[in-house]
């Protein structure tokens, strides 16, 4: 089933990225938790593409296994950091195979040691020049990402704003926001790209924290902000694990409430390959429903 599909029916959708793992070991836990996570009624979930296509196997592989061995919808991530053209349009051929129906379009980041992006020989510039390809020669449903905050290379919102109209308009049909934990920069975000013409489903990523020093790792390379209540709040755990993971599932499971009490279309959570955090969370909002008690229309 294709995500625009998915995002099209009643109820919000739940989804969750992962990355394809690097031993048979890591393998084993990413399968277990699918298959966790799925028992919850995930809608579908997300692969990642490595920087210059180190992961490019992978990613094809493990869309195709958890959506053959586990029965997820599945959306393959693709990238284009040192990829030719002809190199896109092989993966892409062999993600129709596989079966798969749904692309997420993105620039990239450069790989490890190298600070910008370059563009390939050859190659594609931007995660809009990727849409415009996959929608030219392809019949795939095209997510992208999107950034509360403003992209880190932005200058600002308004530079931002305009730049994803362009992707929208190259052929993505809904867009995943980068991980945030203050729910007003994303209401006011969708508001600002609502007033910009952009009207594709705008769905809410989301981390339940497992470990504090982990999570502020990740915020620190991909320019997200932590609240400093919250954050002061996690320093008080005093690196306690289990203080530090109870509080990351109350704050989450609050924070996703919220988001579709004002009514994000769904809640895409970024789970390091880990069960037990997300697990609690969409187990919390499975039970309690609270877009059933919806306000407002964010998404």
């Amino acid at each position: 089933m294709r995500v625009d599909e998915i995002l099209a029916s009643p109820g919000p959708a739940f989804s969750v990225e992962f990355f394809p793992p690097k031993t048979e070991e890591a393998t084993e836990q990413l399968f277990a938790t699918a298959r966790s996570l799925a028992e919850l009624e995930l809608d579908y979930a997300s692969v990642t593409y490595g920087a210059g296509g180190s992961t490019r196997e992978g990613t094809v592989e493990i869309t195709r296994a958890l959506k053959e061995q586990v029965g997820l919808e599945t959306m393959a991530h693709l990238s284009c950091v040192g990829e030719t053209r002809e190199g896109i349009s092989a993966t892409l051929e062999r993600i129709s195979e596989a079966g798969i129906e749904n692309v997420f379009a993105l620039r990239g980041d450069p790989p490890r040691g190298q600070q910008d992006f370059v563009q390939p020989e050859g190659g594609l510039g931007s995660a809009a020049e990727l849409a415009e390809f996959v929608s030219a020669g392809w019949d795939f449903t095209i997510g992208g990402a999107c950034f509360p905050e403003v992209h880190p290379e932005a200058p600002d919102l308004d530079t931002d704003l305009a730049y994803l109209k362009t992707k929208v308009d190259s052929g993505a049909s809904f867009l995943i926001t980068q991980l945030f934990f203050d729910n007003q920069v994303y209401f006011d975000f969708v508001a600002a790209a609502r007033a910009r013409g952009i009207d594709v489903p705008i769905v809410a990523g989301v981390i339940p924290v497992a470990t504090f020093a982990q999570t502020k790792r990740i915020c620190d390379l991909c320019d997200a902000s932590i609240p400093p209540r919250l954050e002061t709040a996690f320093v008080a755990a005093e690196g306690d694990e289990r203080a530090e993971f109870e509080l990351g599932i109350a704050y989450a499971a609050q924070q996703c409430a919220e988001l579709l009490l004002g009514g994000a279309p769904g809640i895409h959570f970024y789970a390091l390959n880990r069960a037990p955090a997300t697990r609690a969370v969409l187990g919390a909002l499975r039970a309690s429903r609270p877009w059933e008690r919806v306000v407002g229309d964010q998404g």
